[in-house]
């Protein structure tokens, strides 16, 4: 796809430009999966760091001091995220903004603990991020059993379904939201007609739809990305299943009407209140949307993790790790996404999750 092979070039450069910082740059590091299924998110990650570097470079940088971006892909893959945290750890970036999988934000944030860089978290959702007691991981996004209280509270209130099945596509993002949501609804005293697995990168799902449509299911809960999900609820579709399908943030990217189709329409998801729609944003937004980009699914977060970081870093006049980690945890922060404080485990204090539905290729808020 040319608007691929355009980022990814462009993510070359970028990663070759670091080789020209000068000795007072502010380096922010970036983590993400620039190559592989996941590339559309990191779309949204990168504009949103690009655009809050420029804007804080306009302004004067950061203590005076310009910011560069080093960016790195992890491909969403555990053992690469870990040999692009030792090289941050090596090079030592003032923060790291990232991973977008959970997968890769997990053993990549004990390699930053252990060199004092913060790490802010702009996608990764799973809640063992912030829940191990390590004083410089953030996030700006939300976590993953919360997101699940929204859909379970969803399927129960709103009398989604009454033949339940909940999948998951065996990622530590998708098992986790999977397994929440089934707790939710067993611990409600509902109980799912199957829970069962796919794998990232499948493509063929008429095994699994079967199984579907022999135990007449009429809510499918689906833990996982746009990719998978999109590809599920179109073959499900083809096949003739006429359950509801629900899932995850996961599915907050425009790839995921791509693949779908039509029918992707009434998909619901969990994602947070659209920031697009924030007062604070509408600049940037309008900024973005100028350049013929959208600012949809993690932009807006993305950008908000290096305003965090700017204002901490200025807060605590130093660039050193354990003083800006300090200073995010007891500072209050005016983002795009709104007034930000983060708690002491470094979860953020934005508001909870709302329910969204896919209709004619965008998502809305479901009234």
């Amino acid at each position: 796809m040319k608007i691929q092979r355009i980022l990814t070039v462009s993510i070359v450069l970028l990663a070759l430009n670091t080789s020209l910082v000068q000795a007072n740059d502010v380096v922010v590091g970036v983590a993400g999966p620039a190559t592989g299924q996941y590339a559309a998110f990191y779309d949204q990650i990168i504009h949103g760091a690009k655009a809050a570097t420029e804007v804080i470079n306009a302004a004067g940088g950061v203590n005076g001091n310009k910011v560069v971006l080093d960016i790195q892909d992890d491909a969403c893959d555990p053992k690469q995220a870990v040999a692009v945290a030792n090289k941050f750890a090596a090079q030592k970036p003032a923060v790291v903004i990232g991973h977008f999988c959970s997968s890769s934000a997990i053993p990549a944030s004990e390699i930053y603990a252990d060199a004092g860089i913060p790490m802010i978290a702009s996608a990764a959702s799973s809640p063992t991020i912030t829940e191990r007691g390590l004083a410089n991981v953030f996030r700006t996004s939300g976590r993953d059993d919360l997101s699940a209280v929204v859909a379970y509270n969803a399927i129960i209130k709103q009398k989604l379904g009454t033949k339940i099945a909940i999948i998951n596509d065996k990622s530590t993002y998708g098992r986790g939201l999977a397994d929440n949501v089934k707790a939710g609804l067993n611990a409600a005293g509902v109980q799912e007609v199957v829970f069962d697995s796919l794998t990232q990168g499948e493509k063929d799902f008429s095994t699994l739809i079967s199984k579907l449509k022999f135990a007449n299911v009429d809510l499918v809960f689906f833990g996982g990305y746009f990719a998978e999900g999109g590809l599920l609820v179109r073959q499900a579709r083809e096949q003739g299943l006429k359950a509801t399908f629900m899932g995850g943030d996961g599915m907050a990217s425009s790839e995921f009407a791509s693949i779908a189709g039509a029918a992707g329409d009434g998909f619901l998801f969990t994602f947070y209140p659209d920031p697009r729609n924030n007062p604070k944003a509408a600049d940037i937004v309008k900024k973005f949307r100028d350049s013929g980009y959208e600012p949809e699914g993690y932009t807006l977060y993305t950008y908000a993790a290096i305003q965090a970081y700017a204002k901490a870093a200025e807060d605590a006049k130093s660039f050193d790790g354990n003083k800006v980690s300090k200073a995010l945890h007891s500072g209050t922060f005016n983002t795009v996404l709104g007034e930000m404080k983060f708690d002491k485990k470094g979860d953020p204090s934005t508001e909870p999750f709302i329910i969204y539905t896919w209709e004619g290729g965008k998502y809305k808020p479901l009234i």
